[in-house]
């Protein structure tokens, strides 16, 4: 449950918890391909008049390229998150709190997710820090050994 009724705050923290399938709408219009469901959890809990915090954690599998050698891999995405919720018109405007629409029925967590997930994947991942790429002269991997023209390592 990602979306919590604002009624079930009045008797304290509510936990949230729930996965994201790959293929999620939420996911829509991003450039990054999960590989398996993407699961989140934490708590939701009153912050004032309007506003609630969430303590979230998620966490999942990406594929990505080698930014060196151009091989493909699946590297782990774990990120922790602490956001802001909040109905307070003078916050809308603030880039670091969410905004909530009045009538304030229910709090969904999931724009905050999006947005973290994809800040928390990797720009230019590397299959491994020790990656040695490809030979700028024949396009070897140089993971696998010298290459045959002979060009030396860098």
């Amino acid at each position: 449950m990602l979306q919590v009724d604002v009624r079930e705050l009045r008797h304290g923290p509510v936990t949230t918890a729930g996965e994201l399938a790959p293929a999620d709408p939420l996911f829509e219009g991003l450039e990054v391909p999960l590989e398996g469901p993407l699961t989140v959890g934490g708590t939701l809990e009153r912050a004032g008049q309007g506003g609630f915090f969430w303590h979230g954690r998620f966490e999942g599998r990406v594929r990505s390229v080698c930014r060196r050698c151009l091989t493909e891999f699946v590297q782990p995405v774990e990120q922790s998150v602490e956001v802001m919720f909040s109905a307070d018109e003078d916050l809308q405007d603030d880039p670091s709190v969410y905004p909530l629409t009045e009538p304030l029925a229910h709090v969904d967590v999931r724009p905050a997710v999006r947005e973290e997930f994809v800040l928390a994947v990797e720009a230019f991942p590397l299959c491994r820090p020790d990656c040695r790429g490809l030979c700028p002269k024949c396009g070897a991997d140089l993971n696998l050994g010298v290459c045959e023209c002979g060009t030396p390592a860098v």
